[in-house]
């Protein structure tokens, strides 16, 4: 959502003001810039956790008891050559199928990729109509990818373009400032409330509480079959808080000052980071650095010996400093590695753009 609602913003504004021009220019500018912008942070966190797996750091993950770090956990690999192939592979991997081994997580790097362009195309296809008009057609976009399941991007991307658009809306501004206290008092509360409690439909077994099946029936009715309840539920929350947050532009305030907008700018470097942290320096914190040796069964055969988990305290204590540390890295990486992707992304986008002064070279037919 909010990858749609940052790419619409300035295109839309621009839109409204009757500069379609100066709107489609600077669109094509962020176009080019979006896909060096994803992808040069990508690479360079797959590097990381690649050489930190060929280094054994994740050895002690990999005789945790564990499942999911152990499951999603990269192996090392003793030929080189074959280790910088299979780095290649998963770096390529990240952006075309959406599987990278050393780090799971960024699965959704394709999708969002991806969905920044539809966003593209569709203001490109939609530059010219009038505002209302390309809101229904947001809108219908957004009912689209619900009758094609796809609750966690494709609905959650035109979501955003359309609440970019009713941001820039005058008619939404004047009811803001015209009904200020009915805005304030009872739809933002309204909404939020209804999102939190729709957000909150449980991925499993909503059968087992009274509130939780009435909410599953009311799913039932008005989504596909064999859709993905849960992960709707949660966009759906999602997009509803979301409007209460419109009605209350003081609460959008709050959520605006620095500390919330330090988190938010450090919030890519926490996800593209926290997988391969957490495979090494949260492992060796829960269950230190030795590990159990395998034995040898009845039958010859290898048996692996888990290291088993030492408590819930014992891990909350070890995130007490964990999670200031993931942040830590990430504030270095926002100060020092983000900024090189900007600048080579940058000298990258005035490299292909043709100068302004440039003349354009003479047709090949006449007109």
């Amino acid at each position: 959502m909010v990858t749609g609602y940052v790419c619409a913003l300035k295109p839309l504004r621009l839109s409204r003001q009757g500069q379609q021009d100066v709107a489609l220019k600077s669109m094509g500018k962020s176009a080019l810039r979006r896909s060096p912008r994803l992808i040069l942070p990508a690479t360079i966190a797959t590097f990381l956790t690649w050489l930190a797996c060929e280094l054994g750091a994740y050895h002690t993950a990999a005789h945790c008891d564990s499942w999911w770090i152990k499951e999603t956990g990269p192996k090392p690999i003793a030929n080189f050559w074959h280790a910088v192939r299979s780095l290649i592979n998963n770096v390529i991997g990240t952006f075309t199928y959406g599987g990278n081994q050393y780090d799971a997580n960024q699965w959704t790097m394709l999708p969002l990729l991806l969905g920044s362009f539809w966003v593209y195309m569709f203001i490109l296809a939609t530059a010219y109509v009038r505002p209302r008009y390309r809101m229904m057609l947001s809108m219908c976009m957004w009912l689209y990818f619900i009758l094609a399941n796809d609750p966690m991007f494709g609905m959650q991307f035109f979501f955003g373009v359309f609440l970019s658009e009713a941001q820039n809306h005058p008619a939404s501004a004047q009811f803001l400032n015209q009904y200020p206290k009915v805005c304030r008092v009872i739809l933002c509360p309204f909404f939020l409330i209804l999102g939190a409690f729709i957000a909150s439909y449980p991925e499993a077994h909503p059968e087992r509480v009274g509130w939780s099946r009435a909410l599953q029936s009311v799913l039932t009715s008005i989504l596909p079959h064999g859709s993905e309840y849960s992960r709707f539920a949660s966009g759906f929350g999602v997009q509803l808080m979301a409007i209460g947050l419109h009605f209350s532009p003081k609460m959008r305030d709050v959520l605006a000052n620095r500390a919330f907008l330090w988190l938010g700018k450090n919030s890519f470097a926490v996800y593209l980071l926290h997988g391969p942290l957490l495979r090494s320096v949260l492992a060796w914190l829960v269950y230190g650095f030795k590990t159990l040796p395998d034995t040898l069964d009845d039958e010859g055969k290898p048996v692996h010996h888990s290291t088993r988990f030492p408590g819930m305290m014992h891990l909350y204590v070890c995130l007490m400093f964990w999670i200031p540390f993931n942040y830590g890295m990430a504030h270095l990486w926002t100060t020092y590695v983000d900024p090189w992707c900007a600048d080579v992304t940058e000298k990258f986008v005035r490299y292909v753009i043709r100068d302004e002064n440039e003349k354009p070279q003479a047709t090949l037919l006449p007109a």
